[in-house]
């Protein structure tokens, strides 16, 4: 066996690990740096769709507030059995939640768009 063949023949049985030691500084920076950027646009997507998710229930939840029928479609709640100011005042809870997430939903897309160039 000449010397080249031994060489090769080292190379190839060095496989992943002496590959990855062997790799330059600059190799290593960029692995790094697109393990973190996957991760952290990944987590910023989840971030988002949890948001939209969060305004849509609490949307949900200030419609079904005006749904007066306790029981069926027949049924309505008395005027007496209504109260007032526990609704208005849960409505309005609901509307500040609601806005609160829409900015930081707003901040979030934004930031996403600057850092990552998407959506």
């Amino acid at each position: 066996m000449s010397e080249n063949e031994e060489v090769q023949s080292t190379e190839a049985m060095q496989g992943a690990f002496v590959s990855s030691l062997k790799r330059n500084n600059k190799k290593i920076r960029d692995d790094r740096a697109a393990a973190i950027s996957e991760d952290t646009e990944l987590i910023y997507k989840r971030a988002i769709e949890d948001s939209e998710l969060k305004i849509k229930k609490m949307k949900r939840e200030q419609d079904n507030m005006l749904d007066l029928s306790p029981t069926d479609a027949q049924s309505l709640v008395l005027a007496s059995d209504f109260n007032s100011e526990g609704f208005v005042g849960k409505d309005i809870e609901l509307g500040i939640k609601i806005r609160n997430e829409e900015i930081k939903l707003e901040i979030a897309r934004k930031r996403y768009q600057y850092l990552f160039g998407g959506e």
